[in-house]
């Protein structure tokens, strides 16, 4: 063997170990859901999105699967010959199952929603999993030989999950949200807390082992009928628990939550997750003790991924000489030439985020905000790559949202929730210019006036922005608004006579958001408009004479960037003058008078005004527009270019730069015209900095804006040092995304939520299930039980009838041994679908064509609602209107006014159904229309007289329906309808999911939620923490769904008419 050969296989190895290394005692963490065979001799678990298998004794594991996608949730059959897992190759979880001991993985459930694999049969033949095929989720079987899944129980509104069948038949199970997507949330108490129950599918006995309002869940049982489960009740944190006899034992007691736990079958061992590792409690002894993992794994976070900022740049700043630019992209700051054909990365910290830039005055020096530990911070650096970066500020708060003045000797910005703050932009000092209720996001940028005299900025009142001016030498702040409803993104004209501005006149912009923005001009002083006659009078002007250099005077050349510098210097600002007397009357209308407008940047050159802002007014499509004012013209409104919903513009003299969909542009402002920059350039990032940046950016901004300044009576930092020290473990973005939900969770709060994803994860196949409408019989899989209503297949001209029998589907036999859901699912959906069914009772065929739908969810809530109107209409004689809101949401709004028009309307009295409902952000609308009383009547001659308004919805009895799963707006209105003393409210005590919330984006367009604003009731009641109760407390229970019955619906009708005898 040669040396170059040799030096190849060297090369090889030292690539290996630096990629792959071989983990050992205790060094794997973010292993998942466990399961043991049988006989607890091995664990079976998911890692590194594969499944694999290791001997409880040694450790010892190797990899069991290597699909596309991740797979998850293993589970044993009793028998030991099989695993039944969830695997998203196609996109979605499907059903998987492979021998334990290695072979063919066959897939037995193919709908485009999510199966999750739950437990199995004691015969192991069937399979149990949670679907959301026609509803949020509940739990269904499917043979080990395949065929068409069953749902196991009826009702839309019964959510079974985490099922485990006992061999005495008995299917334990939770139903509540809080079992379920939201187990991270812990310390929850109330009326929607997960118990542990069962149900015995064929003496359809009903049993409900515990009545904690806590957390009782994630039950698994043996051979022995033993069960085990976890709850929260000794300590707050998730701990193993038994039966002994009727009794409640713990029997572990950490002080860190363990997750999922399962025994094995012989009763031996339960396996489960803490510190996101596996654990083993050995039942004869009573001991727990860490599996300690051997396993090789494989480290790809580390590894270098290239990205280009064609398309990705976020913010942006052109050098006073109008030569070079700076911008960021991903986090990464960037100089380049004005065209983009040079482009050098400037070399910030690896782990942190930058997101604003600035050029100083030297055009050489950048000031630019980047992340230290989550907050932005300000530094600066030379742009030609000589010298280091230099922190400015070390603000544990956000610093954002920077403008400079004219000379850029001096900067305004944001600071925290609270603080306008200057830069001395020589000295670098900082200090508080002024203390306001600013939030912490979502906020406006403050402008120097044009003479560098005031700063223009908003703050809240009352959950709207006012425009403020303060005065720097006096140290004066004036509140120009003052309306109640918002006005905002204020900007100087450059002559600074006028403000620009948006505001919706006639609506707040809380809780609904903006719905009639517009762009208005406020002018500082009473201006009036130019004369005809003073343009005429110019013309008879004599020209001033320019006197001649003289003969020994040679002109000094200039460039033409440093001719316009001077230019600048040698035009001094007019004073700006201010007149507050009904200031607010010499407001005008700048943009459209239909659609929304926002974002205004106004240019003047000579006597021509420019405003350029984003409008939907043409076709809902919103993109930058421009407005033009001319003296003795009408204004004239242009687009400039499509699909933009945010931009930025910098200038350098005359000469004006835009960014806008991620890309930069030079804007002819006169032409209104926008001239691609094209800017190409390679460069480098890791996810393993990527997400340990996040982590502290996410984390600061919830520390930043968490509604309650307690946070639920946590130490956030404390609980930040503690999830920090998982980081060097993650081995995919999986992982993070645990990690950080389960660190939102220790808040003990609603509204709470880390969402993302990246390219890494996408897997090569799709699929798309087509819903047609048409329900099969459960056991008879092949053969129609009904149509639903409203669906794809109830047209009059379809004619399909219970007792059909579907034959083909798009010309294609089907085989009736088969999952019926293939034949409905492909890679994409199809616009059109042809199925055939025998008709038994005159044995003959027919084919129907239809449009498939992506979903039945919709279509079987809505037949929940009609089954409870034609119940009120029976049992009140139709003398009752019901009306359901399934959630806050501005489209149901429109649907509760229209029920209300057409069934109310005729009626004596109302339900008002908020149970199940969703939330959003219309209490307030739908209060104030059932608050409306009569105050007058009127008549056509000999008419019959008419109550105003026509809908006097509060003279009339009315009830209000909640329960358990009644959130967040829902409350709200709940909450409302009680201290207006508008009725009575029946059912259960609403969810305590109840805070306005937000959210923001970070550098690789992951999202994290921000619950920032508290509702509470008029007396300092926190809803988050303690709902609303009923005035007549009644519950359906499981069971009462399973038969039909509504006793909540009952007691509501029942009420009523007492108040109509």
């Amino acid at each position: 063997m040669n040396k170059s050969t040799l030096a190849k296989i060297g090369s090889l190895v030292a690539w290996l170990l630096s990629s792959t290394a071989w983990a050992q005692s205790g060094e794997v963490y973010f292993a998942s859901y466990p399961t043991l065979t049988p006989d607890g001799q091995t664990v079976i678990f998911s890692y590194e999105s594969d499944l694999w298998k290791a001997d409880v004794r040694t450790g010892q594991a190797t990899r069991l699967t290597a699909m596309q996608g991740n797979e998850t949730h293993p589970h044993v059959s009793p028998d030991g010959q099989w695993v039944a897992f969830s695997g998203t190759e196609n996109g979605n979880p499907d059903v998987y199952l492979m021998p334990v001991a290695g072979g063919v993985i066959r897939q037995l459930t193919f709908h485009s929603t999510y199966d999750l694999v739950e437990s199995w049969s004691w015969d192991s033949r069937t399979i149990y999993f949670e679907s959301g095929a026609q509803n949020g989720g509940t739990t269904y079987s499917v043979a080990i030989s395949g065929g068409t899944p069953q749902r196991l129980l009826g009702h839309y509104f019964n959510r079974l999950h985490n099922v485990a069948l006992a061999p005495n038949g008995e299917l334990f199970f939770n139903d509540t949200w809080e079992s379920d997507y939201q187990a991270m949330r812990k310390n929850y108490k109330g009326d929607f807390n997960p118990d542990v129950q069962s149900y015995n599918l064929l003496t359809k006995e009903y049993k409900r082992y515990t009545d904690y309002r806590g957390k009782d869940m994630w039950a698994t049982v043996d051979r022995n009928n033993k069960l085990y489960f976890v709850s929260d009740e000794a300590n707050g944190q998730y701990n193993l628990y038994t039966f002994e006899g009727t009794s409640k034992v713990p029997l572990t007691s950490f002080q860190e939550s363990i997750k999922r736990p399962q025994v094995s079958a012989n009763g031996n061992l339960v396996v489960f997750e803490k510190d996101y590792q596996l654990w083993l409690y050995d039942v004869p002894t009573r001991s727990t003790r860490p599996l300690r993992l051997s396993l090789a794994r494989h480290f790809t976070l580390p590894k270098a991924q290239d990205f280009d900022v064609k398309g990705n740049i976020s913010a942006f700043d052109v050098a006073p000489d109008n030569k070079k630019l700076a911008f960021v992209s991903r986090g990464e700051l960037f100089v380049s030439d004005v065209e983009g054909t040079f482009v050098k990365q400037l070399r910030t910290r690896p782990n942190e985020r930058v997101l604003e830039v600035k050029w100083l005055a030297d055009s050489l020096t950048l000031l630019y905000s980047q992340t230290v530990a989550g907050y932005p911070n300000w530094f600066t650096l030379r742009a030609d790559g000589k010298g280091t970066e230099k922190q400015l500020t070390t603000d544990t708060q956000s610093n954002r949202n920077l403008s400079l003045n004219k000379d850029r000797s001096l900067g305004v910005y944001l600071s925290g929730r609270s603080e306008v703050r200057t830069m001395d932009l020589k000295t670098f000092e900082s200090k508080t210019l002024l203390k306001e209720e600013l939030w912490a996001f979502y906020n406006d940028v403050p402008y120097f006036s044009p003479n560098d005299e005031y700063v223009v900025f908003t703050a809240y009142r009352d959950f709207e922005r006012d425009i403020f001016l303060h005065h720097l030498k006096k140290n004066e702040t004036t509140n120009l608004t003052q309306t109640g409803v918002s006005e905002s993104e204020p900007v100087w004209s450059a002559d600074g006579k006028y403000l620009f501005f948006a505001c919706d006149r006639l609506n707040p912009s809380y809780p609904f958001g903006s719905r009639n923005q517009k762009i208005y001009r406020l002018p500082l002083t009473k201006l009036d408009e130019p004369y005809r006659a003073d343009k005429l009078d110019e013309l008879f002007k004599p020209e001033e004479k320019k006197e001649e250099p003289k003969a020994e005077e040679k002109p000094k050349k200039k460039g033409k960037a440093s001719a316009k510098k001077t230019a600048e210097k040698e035009k001094p600002a007019e004073p700006l003058e201010l007149d507050l007397d009904r200031l607010l009357d010499r407001m005008e209308l700048i943009s459209p008078s239909f659609g929304e407008q926002g974002t205004p940047y106004v240019i003047q050159k000579d006597d021509k005004t420019y405003i350029f802002y984003v409008s939907n007014h043409q076709e809902g499509k919103t993109s930058l527009w421009r407005t033009t004012y001319e003296p003795f013209k009408e204004p004239k409104t242009e687009k400039v270019t499509d699909d933009v919903y945010g931009y930025e513009v910098a200038r350098a003299g005359e000469t004006y730069y835009l960014l806008a969909k991620g890309q930069l542009h030079k804007l002819d402002y006169e032409k209104g015209k926008a001239e691609p920059i094209e800017i190409a350039y390679t460069f480098r990032r890791n996810m393993e900095s990527e997400f340990q940046q996040m982590f502290y950016e996410a984390w600061a901004g919830v520390e930043e804006n968490f509604y309650d300044e307690t946070f639920h009576g946590n130490d956030w930092k404390a609980l930040r040092d503690k999830y920090v020290t998982f980081l060097p473990y993650l081995t995919n973005r999986g992982d993070f995304r645990t990690l950080f939900n389960d660190l939102l969770g220790e808040l003990n709060a609603s509204h709470l939520g880390f969402y993302s994803n990246g390219p890494e994860e996408r897997v090569f196949y799709k699929q798309a299930t087509a819903e047609t409408g048409i329900l099969f019989d459960n056991q008879r899989p092949y053969v129609v039980q009904r149509v639903v209503k409203r669906s794809a297949a109830d047209k009059h001209e379809k004619n399909i009838l219970p007792g059909d029998r579907l034959t083909h589907v798009n010309q294609v036999a089907v085989d009736t041994t088969q999952n019926r859901d293939r034949y409905f699912t492909q890679p994409s959906r199809d616009e059109e679908m042809q199925l055939t069914f025998l008709r038994h009772k005159v044995d003959t065929t027919y084919t129907v064509r239809l449009h498939p739908q992506s979903s039945l969810d919709g279509n079987l809530y809505d037949e929940w609602q009609d089954w409870n109107q034609d119940y009120v209409d029976k049992a009140s004689n139709k003398r009752i209107a019901y009306v359901h809101m399934k959630n806050m949401g501005m489209g149901e709004y429109e649907d509760f006014v229209v029920d209300m028009t057409r069934d109310w309307y005729q009626k004596d009295a109302l339900i008002l159904d908020l149970r199940y409902n969703t939330g959003g952000n219309v209490h307030d609308l739908v209060l104030d229309f059932l608050s409306r009383r009569p105050y007058l009547q009127w008549k056509y001659r000999e008419g019959k007289p008419t109550p105003q308004p026509n809908f006097g919805v509060a003279a009339k009895p009315m009830v209000l329906l909640i329960n358990e799963q009644s959130l967040s707006d829902a409350e709200m209105t709940a909450t409302g309808f009680k201290a207006l003393q508008l009725g009575k409210i029946i059912g259960t005590e609403t969810y305590r999911w109840i805070i306005f919330t937000s959210g923001k984006g970070l550098v690789d367009g992951s999202f994290y939620r921000l619950p920032s604003w508290g509702c509470y009731t008029l007396d300092g009641k926190d809803i988050e923490k303690e709902g609303v109760t009923p005035d007549i407390y009644v519950k359906q229970t499981f069971m009462h769904r399973l038969n039909e019955q509504d006793p909540q619906l009952d007691k509501a009708i029942e009420e009523i008419m007492k108040s109509l005898k």
